[in-house]
């Protein structure tokens, strides 16, 4: 017996090492968010607050929170354009307003978008605000071109300048924020696709594709 014994101690402790590998592994998995079922968005009859682009009956649903300071979120964007083309009419995006207390000028920006959409024009100040983010993140007075962007998107300036203000469009930014803290968000962007949370190493062009594209075969389209 005495001559195993070695073998014996070996193994057991390759065993436990293996053994705490895989409970290390497991716990470096991400914990992913689920969307609860009475927590869906449609996109269809909805509140006002919610803004969707795409087919309203797409088969897939991409629900992003941002925060317009945030640098991926503002890669995230032009691809997700891109991904609307792509999968039409199969796909719709829905954009909550995340700002996050880090980013200076985060709420004033997600509040300029929320203004514009009063008149009709969210998405042109989505797109705006993405595109002009290296200037306003840096300037020393951001309300100042969120003024400019309104005036070049042809907005009424004085009504804009007011809604920017009010309870309505302060409502709205807290209403995206609160959905958000109460699925668990903590970080932009954060991405669900059909009430799934998309893991951050998906977050990626491929990674995106392949997620709408398991989506898809596993609900056939309606269009």
């Amino acid at each position: 017996m005495k001559r195993y014994l070695p073998f014996i101690i070996v193994g057991a402790v390759a065993l436990a090492t293996l053994g705490s590998g895989a409970m290390l592994y497991r716990a470096k998995r991400p914990h992913l968010l689920t969307i609860p079922t009475d927590k869906n968005v449609s996109g269809k009859g909805a509140a006002e607050s919610v803004h969707v682009r795409g087919n309203p009956d797409a088969p897939v649903t991409l629900e992003e929170f941002g925060d317009f300071q945030c640098p991926p979120c503002g890669s995230m964007a032009g691809f997700i354009d891109r991904l609307l083309k792509e999968y039409h009419p199969n796909l719709k995006v829905i954009f909550r307003n995340f700002p996050l207390p880090v980013h200076k000028f985060a709420r004033e920006a997600a509040l300029a978008a929320e203004a514009a959409g009063l008149q009709g024009h969210y998405w042109e100040m989505h797109e705006v605000l993405y595109r002009e983010q290296a200037v306003w993140s840096k300037a020393d007075n951001a309300q100042e071109l969120f003024h400019s962007y309104a005036g070049m998107l042809g907005l009424n300036l004085d009504q804009f300048k007011k809604d920017m203000q009010s309870e309505k469009v302060r409502e709205r930014v807290d209403s995206d924020q609160e959905r958000g803290n109460s699925l668990g968000v903590k970080s932009t962007p954060t991405v669900f696709i059909n009430n799934q949370e998309v893991a951050p190493n998906e977050k990626t062009p491929n990674g995106l594709r392949a997620t709408i594209n398991a989506a898809l075969k596993q609900k056939p389209s309606k269009a």
